[in-house]
């Protein structure tokens, strides 16, 4: 796919929070405070910079190197633990996300790559009237493959099942996690700086990752896309 605008992929991954989902601000807020009653005080914003895409065992990883200890053995299972009920709770979609994705040609595949959980983006998804865009097309980096984000697994593996070509679909990223492991995976990228988590400097620290396409918000990365 030509890098050139606008860009006319075969099929589409979604990242899923802070792209589909307006959950980035809300969950570090949650991990901050979750952090800072630990004694290790952090800020949304810091955790945002610093763990924000990153999954499991690479989560759990950075944390551990910005604080100098060992978090306990139980944690992650703990901060998984309240999914269904935030689930239950609901998020907001960001905005423009739940009308661009329905004016989606219906014979485009679409399909997500997230950090996240199968269980939390099929309860989003249906929540928002969704689910049946992606259908089964729903890929968990911490389920599918070995490798989270910022390793490229995730999307190759989504578009495998897609049946495309991995330089013929296209990847929407919010997080420079995510934009470093979708341009590792070959495809076409746009960054994405519209959910509540993106301050004015967000789309300079996704242009540092070398993406070359960012957009403020969905209209602007409808103008990106010809299809």
């Amino acid at each position: 796919m030509s890098a050139s605008l606008p860009l006319r992929p075969t099929a589409i991954i979604f990242d899923f929070d802070g792209v589909v989902i307006d959950s980035e601000y809300a969950m570090n807020v949650v991990l901050a405070d979750a952090l800072t009653a630990m004694g290790h005080p952090h800020s949304a914003a810091e955790c945002m910079t610093h763990y924000m895409g990153l999954a499991d065992h690479a989560f759990v990883a950075a944390i551990e190197a910005r604080i100098w200890r060992t978090l306990p053995s139980d944690w992650l299972d703990g901060w998984r633990e309240d999914e269904d009920a935030r689930i239950a709770a609901g998020m907001p979609a960001v905005d423009g996300a739940i009308d661009y994705i329905l004016s989606l040609p219906d014979d485009l595949p679409l399909a997500v790559a997230s950090s996240s959980s199968s269980n939390w983006i099929n309860g989003h998804l249906a929540a928002h009237g969704l689910a049946h865009r992606f259908g089964a097309h729903i890929y968990s980096g911490r389920e599918h493959v070995t490798r989270g984000k910022p390793a490229p697994d995730i999307y190759l593996h989504a578009a495998a099942q897609l049946g495309v070509g991995i330089e013929q679909a296209l990847i929407i990223e919010d997080s420079p996690v995510g934009v470093t492991g979708a341009l590792a995976s070959g495809a076409a990228v746009i960054g994405l700086c519209a959910g509540r988590h993106c301050d004015t400097a967000h789309g300079a620290r996704l242009t540092e990752t070398g993406v070359a396409h960012v957009a403020e918000d969905y209209a602007a990365l409808a103008r990106m896309i010809a299809l």
